[in-house]
């Protein structure tokens, strides 16, 4: 049976023969109809429209994106910011910077309509050091909309204005987190904020309500503005509505990004028709769901429970391919969609190896704040980086993991559960190779034996 076709909303024109990033381009295809649409409504509609599409976060956590807005603190007389989160870190992950260079107007009448509904007068998009070419087409598309009356002083003649900002990040993943953003944005060290109570809606850029929001969730937003939020809400699968781009990178025969509806694909169907399944003679070892601190799977294991659907409670009984590729499915077997990064090993890989890279990556990337974070990682790092430099011990797993044990859940910030999730899952699944690595080391560096 062949996977369900894509949906493409955010990705319509992307590789579009002839389709261009910039203003004249975007206009010819019904582009800021939205927002002309969008500024002759009460502000307090659109925030209720998307509240009843249901739309969630596609940066990581996956947190509603009415209920963010409807948190902000509209009382304390101080101004709301908008912050675009264009950080995009999480390696697997690689769906915004295609809409940012590829269609970056797209991004800005999300911006604009958000802003409206939301009162904000001052929008900042934090775009990460390594995207310059990124930043260069934003800023030139932020100038070609407020040439043509779409950003600025007087917005559509309606009187409300609003500007938009870049600011370059220098490329530190802790950026990902909002907090850590917004203190990096101030021109601070990103250190995280401890919430309660810099919590951003409350207390966010210069102590502001603030809304942080990643770029593929404020796409949505136009989409919704477009046709509704109930008939938005009826995309996807409940709970988990509208579309979602899962970057797809690791060994399959067709990486790259697609767009489905959330909950429509499984992975064994995203993987094995959609990529055209394994390398030849290759067959799946192990896959990481939604970016690299999301927890692994291992193929052959198997998930069993009840799940609820509409008011019912269902038994499942799923094999790896057998996954919807949603939210609440994901979080159900253990791990999560996270950034939609699909990181996919065959049986090619030394998972402990892999596990080491991914130790290596979160120990340089902790900002250092908390100690068992920046103690621990490194921790981490070292023993992985001992093992697979030939003098792996066989007690080893048992330390990786109690180190990873004694991080989650005693940080100020996620980047704790970030880095220990990984080994943590590592061990659970392929505890066998932990154990067995040492002598397979020996028997790998072992001379041949030559033939009598």
């Amino acid at each position: 049976m062949p996977a369900p076709a894509q949906r493409r909303i955010i990705f319509q024109h992307i590789d579009e023969p002839g389709y261009t990033n910039d203003l004249a381009c975007y206009l010819r295809h019904g582009g800021y109809a939205n927002l002309r649409q969008a500024v002759t409504r009460k502000p307090e509609e659109l925030i209720d429209e998307v509240k009843k599409s249901g739309l969630r976060g596609r940066g990581g956590a996956g947190f509603p994106c009415g209920v963010k807005w409807d948190l902000v603190d509209r009382k304390s007389g101080k101004p709301i910011y908008l912050v675009v989160n264009a950080d995009e870190s999480e390696p697997g992950t690689f769906k915004d910077r295609y809409i940012i260079h590829q269609d970056p107007h797209q991004l800005i009448e999300g911006i604009m309509i958000t802003c409206f509904a939301n009162n904000v007068k001052q929008a900042y998009i934090y775009i990460r050091g390594e995207f310059p070419e990124g930043a260069r087409i934003l800023e030139k598309a932020i100038a070609e909309a407020r040439a043509g009356g779409f950003v600025g002083p007087n917005i559509l003649g309606t009187g409300y204005g609003c500007e938009i900002y870049v600011h370059r990040g220098a490329g530190a993943y802790i950026c990902g987190e909002e907090t850590g953003l917004i203190e990096s944005l101030e021109g601070k060290r990103p250190y995280p904020r401890i919430k309660p109570p810099y919590f951003p809606a409350v207390l966010g850029l210069y102590q502001c309500p603030t809304i942080v929001n990643n770029v593929e969730t404020l796409c949505h937003v136009k989409k919704i503005v477009e046709i509704g939020g109930e008939a938005y809400a009826k995309i996807g699968t409940p709970n988990n509505t509208g579309t979602r781009i899962l970057c797809v990178s690791g060994h399959v025969q067709r990486p790259g990004y697609y767009e489905f509806e959330v909950g429509k694909v499984t992975l064994g169907e995203l993987l094995n028709e959609v990529c055209g399944g394994p390398l030849p003679g290759r067959r799946f070892k192990a896959v990481i769901p939604g970016g690299s601190s999301a927890k692994v799977l291992r193929f052959g294991e198997r998930f069993k429970g009840k799940r609820k659907i509409g008011n019912d409670l269902v038994d499942y009984d799923w094999g790896v391919e057998d996954v919807p590729m949603d939210f609440d499915c994901l979080a159900m077997i253990g791990s999560m969609g996270g950034s939609g990064g699909v990181i996919v090993m065959d049986d090619s890989v030394d998972i402990v190896a892999a596990l080491a890279n991914i130790n290596e990556f979160y120990a340089h990337e902790s900002c250092g704040q908390c100690t068992p974070c920046r103690e621990g990682s490194l921790w981490m790092k070292k023993i992985s980086a001992r093992m697979v430099h030939g003098e792996a011990r066989t007690e080893d797993g048992a330390l990786l993991k109690s180190v990873a044990d004694q991080i989650a859940g005693r940080t100020i910030c996620a980047f704790g559960e970030a880095c220990s999730w990984p080994t943590q899952s590592f061990l659970a699944k392929f505890g066998d190779e932990f154990k067995a690595y040492p002598e397979s080391r020996k028997a790998a560096a072992a001379p041949a034996v030559p033939l009598a």
